[in-house]
């Protein structure tokens, strides 16, 4: 396996689960206090230990089969029958002992397509909740032409982050509380053109990020990311100290595992309908109000695209033979040069399942 030092490597997978719990520690009046159910998907993030030993691609699916057999002891059950104070914060725990890899790098629940917890190793949980707004905007400082400039709109998707030490702690911060300080914040963006708002004259995701962040965090101090999406393609995330957008693409691709064990049928032709999500950290451009353009980063990665998109990828040059890892680092090769702000790039072979490679600060994975 040929890697930088400064690069750190991540199996990703996700299984989905079906059960019903009641959470009785909630406040009285709470709905989730009475017997009810969700579609759960069970995530795992591995660590590949840094020790030079080669992969044969075949990781990512082996994480899924170990995940998937983990959970399917909960798959349609009362998982108050399993553990007695059923919350996402303690499923992740359940499923973090069930797997016992010294590996691990977080343990997620996902309990509706808006919310969900993440568990590192140390006990810090990764609380996150999504919203939506439909809004109008423009940007008035792109050049002239650029579709950007013209009124046009969006429906905006945020996500509050929130991180807390939770110990021995049954939960972290509720859910609810975050829907309470997005309220406001609704109330003023929804329907709306964002020009028109006090600190919005020139709303990038961005500056849009910043301005969320400046009036969540004093009323949470938990808050640790604000994620904007402007499409469904690609977002910013912001901290309170830097930004981080990403753009996503899907391609369609052939390959082979020629390393894979004798008698895998991925030894043979096979396939995939990949999705790639590439990270970039930059100042931001006080003028333009962006770190970097998304249409400039998708023209600087058409040339990679186009080798990939309906090909077999196994036989370019300077591809290897580990999967979507061998993807990844192939696509950073070819990016280096002509996208220095690039520090993350995400390779999806299937839903939840893939890898995260990254050589820069440490960033939300994005929920499915």
């Amino acid at each position: 396996m040929s890697a930088s030092s400064n690069e750190h490597l991540l199996l990703v997978a996700a299984s989905p689960f079906e059960a019903a719990r009641k959470v009785e520690i909630l406040a009285e009046n709470h709905p989730s206090r009475r017997l009810h159910g969700h579609s759960f998907l069970a995530k795992a993030r591995v660590e590949v230990a840094a020790n030079g030993n080669s992969m044969d691609g075949t990781e990512i699916e082996s994480l899924y089969q170990h995940l998937r057999d983990c959970v399917a002891e909960l798959d349609y059950q009362y998982l108050n029958d399993h553990l007695p104070v059923p919350t996402d914060e303690n499923l992740a725990r359940w499923i973090s002992h069930k797997i016992s890899d010294s590996l691990i790098n977080s343990i997620g629940i996902q309990s509706t397509r808006d919310q969900g917890v993440d568990l590192d190793s140390q006990q810090k949980a990764h609380v996150w909740r999504r919203f939506r707004f439909e809004a109008a905007h423009k940007l008035p400082n792109v050049p002239s032409g650029h579709q950007c400039g013209r009124m046009h709109g969006h429906g905006f998707e945020v996500i509050l982050h929130c991180e807390q030490n939770i110990s021995d702690q049954e939960l972290g911060i509720d859910y609810d509380r975050l829907d309470e300080l997005w309220q406001p914040l609704y109330r003023r963006l929804n329907n709306a053109c964002l020009n028109e708002i006090e600190g919005l004259e020139n709303p990038t995701s961005e500056v849009l990020s910043h301005w969320l962040w400046e009036r969540v965090k004093p009323l949470c101090e938990s808050l640790s990311w604000v994620s904007v999406y402007e499409t469904a393609t690609a977002g910013c995330h912001f901290n309170g100290s830097g930004y981080r957008i990403w753009k996503e693409q899907r391609f369609e691709s052939a390959l082979k595992l020629e390393n894979a064990p004798a008698g895998d049928a991925r030894r043979n032709l096979h396939g995939h309908s990949y999705l790639v999500r590439l990270h970039l950290t930059a100042p931001l451009d006080r003028v333009m109000g962006w770190t970097v353009d998304y249409g400039d980063v998708k023209r600087l990665f058409k040339p990679a695209y186009d080798q990939l998109d309906h090909y077999l990828i196994s036989d370019l040059p300077g591809m290897e033979q580990e999967g979507s890892a061998s993807i990844a680092r192939w696509i950073k090769g070819q990016l280096s040069g002509v996208l220095p702000e690039l520090d993350r790039i995400d390779i999806y072979e299937k839903p939840g399942c893939g890898v995260v490679l990254g050589w820069g600060e440490e960033s939300p994975i994005l929920p499915i």
